[in-house]
C-alpha cells in the first residue's frame, strides 16, 4: 500500500517528529528525560482507584439515590455521549475556577485531545474556516488540527503572552485572502511549551476584541493549578460574559493521566433560522457520538471520586503535588544558573508555574543533537521546533526542558550531562 494513497497528515513532519521523539524515549530508557510533561507519580497511591471508585458509587446510592441495578448500569454499560459527571464538572469548575456554567453546557471527554479535536471539527464547515494559535502552540493542537482539515495560523506571543497588533494583522490578512477565522487556540498559564503566562489586562483585552472580531477563545487549562504560590488570575472563561470562551480542560495532571478524561465547556448558544436548538456542547456531542461514542464510566467514575473525596476543589487535593512542581523547578532554574550563568550564550526564561523551562542555545538543537544527547550523554530534551509551523525557523536553537516527573537527584544528574552536552558543542573542536 502507497504511503500517498493514506491521509495527508500522515506524511506531516509534526506527526513523523513526535513519532521520533517517542522511539528516541523507548531507545534509551536509562537516560534522564526533560522531555515528557508527565506528573508525578509519587502522587498516586496503591488505593487511590478502589477509595475514588467506592466513594463514587457511594454518591450514586446516597445522593443519587439509584438502587443496585442503576449503579451496575451506570458503571458497567454505555453512558449518554456527553458524560455522566458533567454536574459533578460544574461543581468543579465553580469552586476552583469561579466559572459557573450549565452542566449541559459540558461535554466529557476522552482527555482534552479529543475536546480539540471536536470543537476543530465543528467549526470547520468547508475550506475556508481557519484556527490562529498563540505561537510556540502545543503540538496536540496543531496536530488535531490537522485531522479536522483545519489550516492553523501562528499568533505572536509578545511580552504580554499574546501580540494583539500580530493578533488582528493575521485576522485581517486570512479575511483578504477570503479565509474565515473561527478561533483562537491558547494556554493562558504556564503554556506548553514556552511556560508563558497571559497577564490579567491582556485576558480582558482577549475576551472583548474576540467579541469584536467574532471570534472564539480556545482555552486550554492543565498548568493553571500548579503556581509558584502567588495568587491566581482569573480564567478567560470566567471573564466571559458573551459566550466567546470555549474551555477545555483535562484531569491528567490533576487528578490521573490513566484516566483519559478531559471536558470542553462549550455553552455558545446555537439556532437554526433564529430559534435556539441548544449549546455548541450539543453539537459537539454528535460529532464524538461518531467518534468515540462516549467516554468510558470507569474513567469518569475515578475523577468524580476524587472530586468527591475534596469538596470539588482539586486545588486543595493537589497542595501537596503542587509543593513538588514548585521545588522542582525552583532546582532546575537554581541548576541552570550554577551551570551556566556565568555563559552569555546560553539563556533561559523562569516560569512562575507550571512544567516546562526553554533553554536558548548559540547551536542548533535539532533531532540530531537529541539522538547524539541521548546516545552519548543521556538525557533527553525537547527541540522547541516542534512547536512552531517551521516557515520561519523560530525556535531551531531552543529546547524545552519539562522537570514535573523526575526526583532532585534526577534533575541535578540530568543538568550535569547537559551541561557537558553544551560544553562538548561549545568546544573549538566540536563538529
Amino acid at each position: 500500500m502507497e504511503l500517498s494513497d493514506l491521509n495527508s497528515s500522515l506524511t506531516d513532519p509534526l506527526f513523523t517528529s513526535v513519532t521520533f521523539l517517542n522511539e528516541v524515549a523507548q531507545r534509551y530508557p536509562d537516560a534522564v528525560s526533560f522531555a515528557a510533561g508527565r506528573p508525578c507519580e509519587d502522587q498516586f497511591g496503591r488505593d487511590d482507584l478502589d477509595r475514588y471508585l467506592r466513594r463514587y458509587r457511594e454518591y450514586l446510592d446516597t445522593v443519587r439515590g439509584y438502587d443496585e441495578r442503576q449503579v451496575i448500569r451506570t458503571l458497567h454499560q454505555y453512558g449518554r455521549t456527553k458524560g455522566i459527571v458533567h454536574e459533578l464538572v460544574a461543581r468543579y469548575l465553580a469552586t476552583d475556577e469561579g466559572i459557573e456554567v450549565d452542566p449541559e453546557a459540558i461535554v466529557v471527554t476522552v482527555g482534552a485531545q479529543e475536546a480539540m479535536y471536536l470543537v476543530l471539527r465543528t467549526l470547520c464547515r468547508d475550506e475556508r474556516d481557519v484556527a490562529l494559535a498563540v505561537s510556540p502552540t502545543y503540538m496536540g493542537f496543531t496536530g488535531a488540527a490537522r485531522l479536522a482539515g483545519m489550516p492553523v495560523l501562528p499568533v505572536a506571543s509578545g511580552e504580554s503572552g499574546v501580540d494583539f497588533e500580530d493578533l488582528l494583522a493575521r485576522v485581517a490578512a486570512a479575511r483578504r485572502r477570503g479565509s474565515r477565522p473561527r478561533c483562537l487556540y491558547l494556554v493562558p498559564d504556564f503554556s506548553n511549551p514556552a511556560g508563558v503566562s497571559v497577564d490579567i489586562p491582556s485576558r480582558r483585552r482577549l475576551v472583548e476584541l474576540a467579541g469584536q472580531e467574532d471570534l472564539l477563545l480556545l482555552e486550554d487549562n492543565p498548568y493553571g493549578l500548579f503556581t509558584d504560590g502567588s495568587e491566581r488570575p482569573p480564567t478567560l472563561k470566567a471573564l466571559d460574559r458573551g459566550q466567546r470562551v470555549v474551555y477545555l480542560g483535562s484531569f491528567a495532571k490533576t487528578v490521573l493521566p490513566g484516566a483519559r478524561v478531559g471536558f470542553a465547556v462549550a455553552d455558545q448558544p446555537v439556532t437554526v433560522e433564529g430559534r435556539r436548538t441548544g449549546y455548541l456542547a450539543d453539537e459537539l456531542a454528535k460529532i464524538k457520538s461518531m467518534v468515540t461514542v462516549n467516554t468510558p464510566p470507569l474513567g469518569q467514575a475515578v475523577v468524580a471520586g476524587r472530586l468527591l473525596e475534596n469538596d470539588f476543589s482539586l486545588s486543595r487535593a493537589n497542595a501537596e503535588v503542587t509543593a513538588v512542581y514548585r521545588r522542582n523547578r525552583a532546582l532546575l532554574l537554581d541548576g541552570l544558573q550554577d551551570r551556566f550563568g556565568g555563559s552569555s550564550a546560553v539563556r533561559w526564561n523562569a516560569p512562575a508555574g507550571g512544567f516546562f523551562v526553554v533553554l536558548s542555545l548559540p547551536f542548533p538543537a535539532d533531532e540530531e543533537l537529541l539522538a547524539h544527547s541521548a546516545r552519548e550523554h543521556r538525557v533527553l530534551w525537547t527541540p522547541m521546533r516542534h512547536f512552531y509551523d517551521g516557515a520561519g525557523g523560530e525556535g531551531t536553537h531552543q529546547l524545552r526542558l519539562s522537570c514535573s516527573a523526575l526526583t532532585p537527584e534526577e534533575i541535578a544528574t540530568g543538568l550535569d550531562r547537559l551541561a557537558k552536552l553544551v560544553a562538548e558543542r561549545l568546544s573549538p573542536a566540536a563538529p
